[in-house]
């Protein structure tokens, strides 16, 4: 359920402002819904101190993944969890690094064009293109995707949420 919320992250340091804005989204949701426990988040792209959010157009989605192209960015996603009923509140942020590969312009160009860029932050999704795009993950891949799986399943856990174990494939 979209959320509605200003995305604008906050002045100031940047990992409170990412989980600031993961909370507004999941209170604003769960005024709608009135009971159960709502999970939100936000992912941001930081590559030279800046910010890469979702890119305007193609163009701004091309400049982007040229400017990520063989070089190391981090991902920082913030989970956070209201119930609806009471009002408690928590969140979490993730960080991860990754290292892109030293892809092509045609291949910029075949990406931008397929449309998907744009509306990822960054101008890219980790597993679009069979993760051509990307060369390593240190930390949590699935924060990269935009979802830090282990550290939801904690917050929701510490919730009474019931949460299936892990499975390996």
């Amino acid at each position: 359920m979209p959320s509605g919320v200003d995305e604008t992250l906050e002045p100031g340091p940047l990992a409170p402002a990412v989980v600031g804005l993961a909370l507004r989204k999941a209170v604003a949701v769960s005024r709608r819904v009135g009971r159960g426990v709502v999970v939100a988040a936000d992912t941001v792209v930081v590559i030279d101190d800046e910010v890469l959010g979702k890119p305007a157009g193609s163009a701004e989605a091309r400049a982007m993944l040229t400017r990520l192209r063989g070089r190391q960015h981090q991902v920082l996603t913030a989970v956070g969890l209201v119930d609806a009923g009471s009002g408690r509140a928590v969140a979490t942020a993730v960080v991860s690094r990754v290292l892109m590969a030293a892809y092509s312009d045609a291949m910029i160009g075949a990406y931008v064009a397929s449309g998907s860029p744009l509306d990822k932050a960054g101008a890219y999704a980790v597993q679009d293109l069979q993760g051509a795009l990307v060369d390593a993950v240190v930390g949590s891949y699935t924060n990269v995707v935009g979802l830090p799986v282990e550290e939801t399943r904690r917050l929701l856990a510490g919730f009474g949420v019931p949460v299936s174990a892990r499975t390996e494939p």
